[in-house]
């Protein structure tokens, strides 16, 4: 369910879609199967193309039937033959070096020709799917090929993959690159996280649910968990990891961004700026970290050799480099100073190499009382709303009732609401939605500036005060949950990480 059903989107959604890094993995494994998938389901619209940009010598056909082999791999629909083709006679490739200033000139030249074909008034959606040394490259090169220029009948939008600078600095150096050329409101900074179902659902279900949002305080619930944990380890991202390390790659982006939109209060209306105003509210009132507070509320670790799914793997220095001290595991107490939540802490986990794949958030309810139900001995099992974003998607909840079946007299019951894609239909992707919202003009699901600013103040806190500490790595093996620091981290408050 999309959030923000009452932002009307106005414009026209006729656009060459231009992706620059056309035979990266990124296109390979997610923007080509959105792109297909959207046409399946019927929603591209009408007056459309996409000009693949590479540095790779081929032409059209060959690109296509490159593309083709990836398609059947990773769509999550079936591959039917005519959809294809319609799909890959909309699909055309254009040899670049991005450096080429002269290339630049060409391929204005070839879009204007497929605006002339297409029917298109000069609408661009540029996707930078390439490494970010490029994207100041590409945008400057556009700007002086006059390509991203607005006129009164078109629009140019920029999307942009993390990572958004390294550190606050050279995000703020390249933010006011792009600002040069491209206006704010046409800056999409993508996270695909926002882009999944129940993140997206996350406002639905407080602000559409009095049960839920009388509740969602300080006053009722104990702790809210985080956790983003995958069974894969870096495989071939490795000279990418070293420089970022789980701080960078999931803590600075995906996780605090799910932070703003579970403690985000109501908006003023559905539009974009009201919610982006409310995410950012969040973000500038978290405690403000020093060393001191850092030294017993943060975990870095990095996985061993170990075992997934009953099969050894290596551990990262192993993959990476023998004397890294990347991390791969973070996990974190904080609280929200403002009057929603004082008090109560958010605990975050992420990691690579861990026993399970799967992103949940779990808010914890106060326990009642030790007194009447509770006041002989029996095991009083908190309240809990579980959102499940993957792999199964839906809520969980957890409650107490009287148990008819046995001597007992209260248990835990569960409802739980979530299912697989493949059980309840196929459902879309996050890069389907994203790439409609651009098309739309629709910038709810993307970072504001203002956001990544934020985060990044956060983020090099915690980088630099992990820079400076002397950590002992490896420190958990793959196929665990994680270093006994984290399951510490919670024991030391009474609390526990709740199984996902």
């Amino acid at each position: 369910m999309n959030i923000n059903p009452a932002h009307q989107v106005t414009g026209d959604m006729s656009a060459l879609m231009v992706i620059f890094g056309g035979t990266g993995d990124l296109t390979n494994r997610k923007l080509i199967p959105a792109l297909y998938n959207l046409i399946y389901d019927q929603r591209l619209p009408k007056h459309f193309a996409i000009v693949a940009v590479g540095r790779k010598d081929m032409d059209h056909e060959q690109y296509r039937k490159q593309i083709f082999e990836q398609l059947k791999k990773y769509s999550r629909n079936d591959i039917d033959e005519m959809l294809w083709k319609n799909l890959s006679c909309l699909i055309y490739y254009f040899k670049l070096n991005f450096t080429d200033s002269v290339g630049y000139e060409g391929l204005d030249i070839f879009l204007r020709e497929l605006d002339n074909t297409y029917q298109i008034p000069g609408n661009r959606l540029f996707y930078l799917a390439v490494a970010p040394d490029f994207f100041e490259t590409i945008v400057m090169h556009l700007h002086k090929s006059k390509m991203a220029a607005v006129t009164k009948n078109s629009w140019k939008r920029l999307i942009i993959e993390k990572p958004f600078g390294k550190d606050l600095k050279t995000a703020r150096l390249l933010n006011g690159k792009l600002r040069e050329v491209f206006r704010e409101d046409d800056i999409y900074r993508i996270d695909h996280y926002l882009g999944k179902e129940m993140i997206q659902n996350i406002l639905v279900l407080r602000f559409c649910n009095l049960v839920f949002e009388s509740l969602w305080s300080n006053q009722f619930i104990d702790n809210i968990q985080i956790s983003l944990a995958e069974k894969h380890g870096v495989g071939a991202r490795g000279g990418y990891y070293e420089q970022s390390g789980a701080m960078r790659d999931m803590v600075q982006n995906h996780l605090l961004q799910i932070v703003s939109l579970i403690a985000m209060e109501a908006p003023i209306n559905l539009t974009p700026d009201a919610i982006k105003m409310e995410k950012l509210k969040v973000l500038n009132s978290i405690e403000r970290f020093s060393p001191e507070l850092l030294k017993n509320n943060i975990v870095f670790g990095q996985y061993g050799k170990g075992i997934i799914d009953g099969h050894p793997v290596p551990g990262y220095q192993e993959e990476v480099s023998e004397r890294s001290n990347t991390e791969t595991f973070i996990a974190m107490k904080f609280y929200i100073n403002n009057f929603r939540w004082a008090g109560t802490p958010f605990y975050i986990r992420t990691g690579k190499r861990l026993g399970v794949h799967a992103a949940e958030i779990v808010i914890q309810f106060k326990a009642l009382p030790d007194i009447l139900y509770f006041s002989n001995d029996t095991e009083q099992e908190p309240n809990l709303l579980v959102i499940k974003i993957q792999p199964n998607v839906g809520v969980f909840f957890q409650f107490n009732t009287r148990d008819f079946n046995t001597e007992k007299e209260i248990m835990s019951a569960k409802m739980d609401t979530s299912h697989t894609s493949r059980a309840q239909g196929n459902t879309p992707e996050a890069y389907e939605k994203l790439i409609l919202d651009v098309i739309k003009g629709d910038s709810t699901l993307f970072s504001s500036w203002d956001e990544v600013e934020a985060s990044w103040m956060i983020a090099d806190k915690i980088t630099e005060y992990g820079r400076r500490r002397k950590l002992n790595l490896p420190n958990y093996d793959a196929g665990s949950m994680g270093p006994i620091q984290s399951f510490e981290l919670l024991a030391r408050d009474c609390r526990k990480w709740w199984n996902i």
